[in-house]
């Protein structure tokens, strides 16, 4: 048809992006039914079929009959649901907690949804037959009776796994561009015809590739429908200038992604397409673009020198795609949607950094990834930076300059550290230099690994309670019983339980993982996304079968900065200068401090103690919990137990603290990061690969905060835990070059699954050209120490208080919570209390 010939005068001069973004965001989004009845038609169809065939024939399936939409203004087309920011269900996974959530999703503080009665009545339907057939299930049946107890009572949550798809991969975006589906598909017909009959494996692999072609056929005829609705809307648009688009789009849509992108504008259609069907496949998020702006690139410069194509309309595309990006969503369960709090699909799309030759390939799409977060100003895609020796000052003043704005974009990533650490754990130095970020601060080689990023998040507070009450929480042996803490004799016994209480707790997550991970391969392994990772295809495995080179399993810890505060604290206070009995501090954490006790803890509280009497063989009857409840109410509302509280948090806070560059305090948390990062490193996964671990919480710092009782760091029970490895919020109060240089203290490159490093500037820190070069120059300083990743709220306090009050009057405020940005009006109230507690520095604060 030849219509791709745009130049600048050929573009309408509307105002596309704002109307986009208008419609985007005009209601609250939409669960709709769609895919669970179509998946559920394809399986009571393929009940005695292979797995892998099944999973290939129900995405066919999906993709033939799943009703389709090209928004108005639209010049990227493909959308998962018809409402946009909508959100589609997969049983296969879990469904039992939609159903049971139903009719609260609407109503709920994080991340609600609207769902329809028809939807409800179709989601039913369709659910019942999965009962018994989830991963979910089957994951669950392979853990230990302790891993659930362990889950239960909160000391972690496999949750992202455990009930969706696992996502967390970037996928070989580039091959797609090169040779297309097609070529996938001849590629899966090679190795399918160089399979002898009489292999041993010959069934797996065989049906493993057919199920590649299927998949590939399923994309191709995806892409063909949104030609012909194209074509169809064409016929009946009276615009000229929109029914040249839609004959355009049509174009694209015929020819990618079947085939390789003959330029800039089919490639960024193709892009869509890949990103938006792996979401179609699976549940899972943190499905991120990767180096966006080097595999554009070539098709970008190509159109750009034979004068096809303008940089203006090369931007108009790109700010498409980050629109797009945002209609992209997901609904989770109540609990996970606190945690995840702000709609966010974690799509990481980083800029900038060196090539496997070690050579700075900043180009000038890197500089439009940033104009394009300035001119879309919405939470996706999660933009980051990779910062070197190489990399441009003006890049990153450029990046500063959007930092500047608000929107806590992007984030920041050290090349110095990351590619060291990834070597360490295994990667060629060729592929560890062209990493790219998953999800929130995951490093990995893109279309070579299998990372599970963000398995797990296990808390690092909870082990040191357990410390206190021998292994119980709440009249129940959850831990190793390490002793009565007030029978320590001296700071490295009590250490020496602690760890113990984390060694147990590490290998029981391990076993929740692993149970998980061997549940999707069994039950929801995926051949469209394996189609484009290596090796499937040569090993003839699923990613969740181990096909990818690179497997690893990445549970996060976090509370580092509360766990360094406390064990600090019992080591002055009780141990070295003893102004406290280890008695008086178990009273204080056990009563809160003196500042009063829920009915739930006084329940805990209740039966821990009766325990303690029962293993000293004492008889405990009804008669007898009585009393210890009655005892344990007055000893909390006395006035004697509210002083000793207020005693000690005088004391406590009066210790030094993590995050203020002083050289005793900072080797201390770099150990007891140690205590989570090290052991990890003993177990591996059943695909082959090995635990590595990360230090980052998301946002499940707050609702897991809520599930942690009162620390010896003089935090107060149920109030959030440290940001990723932040300083605690209001702790850090020598200035930010002091918080980063603690900071980096800690060990980054054991972490290689990511640390997460937040900080909060007042606007105007950033204010001139001077306030951008003081902001570069604490980058670099931070990285120079060997810090691994950095990122921004510049927002005033006055401003997110004023945005609590009125949150009408900032619909548009981004914010960046953890390893991801969101509007800060979608965030539950506890998510925005952490937000604004968050120490606010200036570089005016440094001596």
């Amino acid at each position: 048809m030849g219509l791709y010939t745009y130049n600048s005068t050929d573009i309408p001069k509307t105002d596309r992006i704002p109307k986009l973004v208008e419609h985007l965001y005009a209601k609250l989004p939409e669960i709709e039914s769609a895919r669970a009845v179509l998946i559920t038609e394809s399986y009571r169809q393929t009940e005695n079929e292979p797995m892998i065939i099944r999973r290939a024939k129900a995405f066919q399936h999906i993709l033939e009959n799943i009703p389709i939409i090209i928004r108005d203004l639209e010049l990227i087309v493909g959308s998962t649901t018809i409402a946009p920011r909508g959100c589609q269900t997969y049983p296969e996974f879990s469904y039992e907690w939609l159903e049971a959530e139903f009719d609260t999703v609407e109503t709920r503080s994080a991340d609600p949804f609207y769902i329809s009665e028809q939807t409800k009545r179709e989601l039913k339907e369709a659910d019942a037959y999965w009962k018994g057939r989830t991963t979910s299930e089957l994951a669950t049946a392979y853990m230990e009776p302790e891993t659930l107890i362990a889950m239960e009572h909160n000391m972690f949550t496999p949750g992202n796994y455990f009930y969706n798809g696992v996502g967390h991969v970037t996928v070989k975006y580039e091959e797609v561009l090169a040779i297309g589906f097609s070529g996938i598909r001849e590629k899966a017909e090679a190795e399918l015809a160089a399979l002898s009959l009489a292999d041993g494996d010959y069934q797996k692999k065989s049906r493993f590739l057919q199920a590649v072609i299927i998949s590939c056929d399923a994309a191709v005829t995806y892409a063909r429908r949104y030609a012909k609705l194209a074509l169809e809307e064409a016929e009946k648009c009276t615009d000229g200038a929109r029914k040249l688009e839609l004959l355009q789009i049509a174009q694209n849509c015929a020819n990618v992604p079947e085939k390789g992108a003959a330029g800039f504008y089919e490639a960024c259609q193709s892009f869509w397409f890949v990103q938006q069907l792996l979401q179609i496949e699976s549940s899972g998020h943190s499905i991120s673009p990767g180096r966006f702006d080097q595999y554009m690139y070539p098709y970008y410069k190509k159109d750009l020198d034979s004068g096809k194509l303008t940089r203006e309309f090369a931007q108009e595309l790109m700010d498409c795609i980050w629109v797009k990006l945002n209609d992209l969503n997901k609904c989770r369960d109540a609990a996970s949607a606190e945690g995840f709090a702000g709609y966010s699909l974690f799509q990481n799309l980083i800029a900038g950094g060196q090539n496997g030759e070690g050579i700075d390939v900043t180009n000038d799409l890197s500089f439009m990834c940033i104009q394009a977060s300035m001119h879309v100003f919405l939470p996706q895609p999660s933009f980051s930076i990779r910062v070197w020796n190489g990399s441009p000052h003006e890049f990153l003043v450029k990046a500063a300059e959007l930092t500047r704005t608000g929107i806590g974009l992007p984030a920041y990533y050290n090349d110095e550290v990351i590619i060291p650490s990834l070597v360490s754990r295994g990667l060629t130095l060729k592929d560890a230099r062209e990493y790219n970020i998953i999800g929130c601060v995951e490093p990995q080689k893109a279309g070579k690994t299998e990372g599970w990023h963000d398995a797990a998040f296990f808390n690092m507070c909870r082990p040191l309670e357990l410390v206190f009450t021998n292994g119980m929480d709440k009249g129940v042996q959850v831990g190793p019983q390490t002793g009565n803490v007030e029978d320590m004799k001296t700071f490295e016994e009590f250490y020496h339980a602690y760890k113990m209480q984390m060694d147990y707790a590490i290998k029981l997550l391990v076993n929740a993982d692993n149970a998980i991970d061997m549940a999707h391969a069994e039950r929801c392994p995926l051949p469209f996304l394996s189609s484009m990772v290596d090796d499937c295809m040569k090993q003839g495995r699923t990613v969740q079968e181990g096909g990818a080179v690179y497997n690893f399993t990445g549970p996060q810890g976090f509370g580092v900065a509360n766990m360094a505060d406390s064990l600090y604290a019992v080591k002055k206070l009780v141990y070295d200068e003893k102004q406290v009995t280890m008695k008086e501090m178990k009273t204080a954490l056990m009563t809160n401090y003196g500042q009063g006790l829920d009915t739930e803890d006084i329940a805990a509280v209740t039966a821990n103690v009766a325990n303690e009497m029962k293993a000293s063989g004492q008889t405990v009857g009804e008669a007898e919990i009585g009393a210890i409840l009655k005892t344990v109410v007055a000893a909390s509302e006395s006035p004697e137990v509210k002083a000793n509280g207020e005693r000690i948090l005088k004391l406590i806070d009066q210790v030094p603290k993590f995050g203020n560059d002083i050289p005793e305090v900072d080797a201390f948390a770099r150990d007891v990061a140690y205590t989570y990062t090290r052991p990890l490193e003993n177990y591996k996964n059943p695909r082959g690969g090995i635990f590595q671990a990360g230090l980052y919480p998301v946002s499940a710092n707050v609702p897991l905060g809520a599930q942690t009782g009162a620390t010896p760091d003089g935090r107060l029970a149920h109030m959030p835990v440290a940001d990723g490895v932040s300083p605690s919020a209001g702790k850090d109060v020598n200035g930010p070059t002091a918080a980063a240089n603690s900071v980096s203290k800690l060990d980054h490159y054991i972490a290689s699954n990511g640390t997460l490093f937040n900080q909060k500037f007042h606007p105007s820190a950033l204010s001139g050209r001077a306030g951008l070069d003081n902001f570069v120059g604490l980058i670099r300083s931070y990285f120079d120490q060997k810090g691994s990743h950095m990122q921004f709220n510049v927002v005033s306090r006055e401003t997110l208080l004023d945005a609590q009050k009125h949150p009408e009057q900032y619909k548009h405020l981004v914010v960046r919570v953890a390893g991801y940005s969101a509007l800060f009006t979608t965030l539950s109230k506890s998510l925005q209390d952490d937000i604004i507690r968050r120490t606010e520095q200036g570089f005016s604060d440094e001596g």
